[in-house]
């Protein structure tokens, strides 16, 4: 089994997707922490709920990101993590964690990167006029969103669809892709 640590910052539905995947034998790993960076976030519950430890910090009460990485690093190799997976964490990624974990940061964006990146990529989308939306899973580098892509679904924009029935078809696309992705690269990570 594969050792991953989630990133979240919010509601973690996407958390509760690789929790889901896990029970269902759709992915081969264990959620050894969570690493969240607001006290009050549900995806904390959602953890504490499926027995997963979990580390809080707030970036505020560290003089720099590097310090605060350096904390989370410690954490992460005391538990012998192979891999970071970010689920809605709000934060960009430092030199710490980077370098450490080079090429085994993975990151899913709502969007058909390179198009979209950053925050609030569906109401960009959505301002733009797209007829064609998706989610990127991607690995994480020095930018925001920028990393090389491993896997994209899309789909199309009906006429007569809001913001939240897109919002909805995102995260559908997004619970399936993200463990299914993941399982991919701890494959083809095993036979390398």
């Amino acid at each position: 089994m594969t050792k991953i640590a989630l990133f979240a910052s919010g509601n973690g539905s996407n958390v509760q997707a690789m929790i889901d995947a896990i029970e269902r034998n759709k992915l081969s790993a264990t959620i050894e922490l969570l690493v969240c960076d607001r006290p009050n976030a549900y995806v904390i519950e959602r953890a504490k709920q499926a027995g997963i430890e979990v580390f809080v910090f707030q970036a505020k009460t560290f003089s720099s990101k590097e310090e605060y990485e350096k904390v989370i690093l410690s954490k992460l190799q005391q538990k012998e993590i192979k891999w970071i997976v970010l689920a809605g964490y709000m934060r960009l990624i430092g030199r710490v964690l980077l370098t450490s974990y080079e090429k085994r940061i993975i990151n899913i964006h709502p969007s058909l990167l390179p198009a979209f990146a950053g925050k609030d990529a569906v109401g960009q989308a959505i301002d733009y006029g797209v007829k064609v939306m998706g989610v990127t899973v991607h690995f994480v580098d020095e930018g925001m969103d920028t990393g090389p892509i491993i896997s994209q679904c899309s789909f199309h924009v009906e006429d007569k669809m809001e913001r939240s029935d897109i919002e909805l078809k995102i995260h559908q696309i997004e619970h399936q892709l993200y463990p299914s992705t993941l399982q991919k690269l701890f494959n083809q990570n095993i036979q390398n």
